[in-house]
């Protein structure tokens, strides 16, 4: 019963805790708003144009292939660690998820999603 009673004396000590730190943020905020405080800042220089750039479709294409690779190797990772203990089965598996991003591969290169300039 004491831990309980102690548990819950930590428990409301932390929202009230929680609860006094968000409101001494919307007291203590400094809320004199003037046009130098609204302006966009960036590094000292000031902006001279719009910041919003419009980037090329393929640089996309490039990021999800990489990151299909990218996280092709993080799963073979614990594979490779453990090849000894796995047993045939699991070469198997592993070689047939290879097999499978290795046909992504070729059906990018397929499509012509590789190729930069046209």
């Amino acid at each position: 019963m004491k831990e309980f009673i102690c548990l819950s004396v930590f428990i409301l000590l932390s929202a009230l805790f929680a609860i006094a730190m968000v409101i001494a943020g919307f007291v203590c905020q400094y809320s004199k708003k003037s046009p130098v405080k609204s302006a966009i800042y960036e590094c000292g220089i000031k902006t001279v144009e719009d910041a919003r750039i419009q980037f090329d479709i393929r640089y996309f294409n490039y990021a999800v292939l990489f990151l299909i690779f990218d996280i092709e190797t993080i799963f073979l990772y614990p594979f490779a660690v453990f090849v000894n203990e796995l047993g045939l089965f699991a070469i198997i598996e592993a070689f047939i998820f290879a097999a499978l991003l290795l046909f992504g591969l070729y059906f990018a290169v397929d499509k012509k999603i590789l190729r930069w300039g046209e």
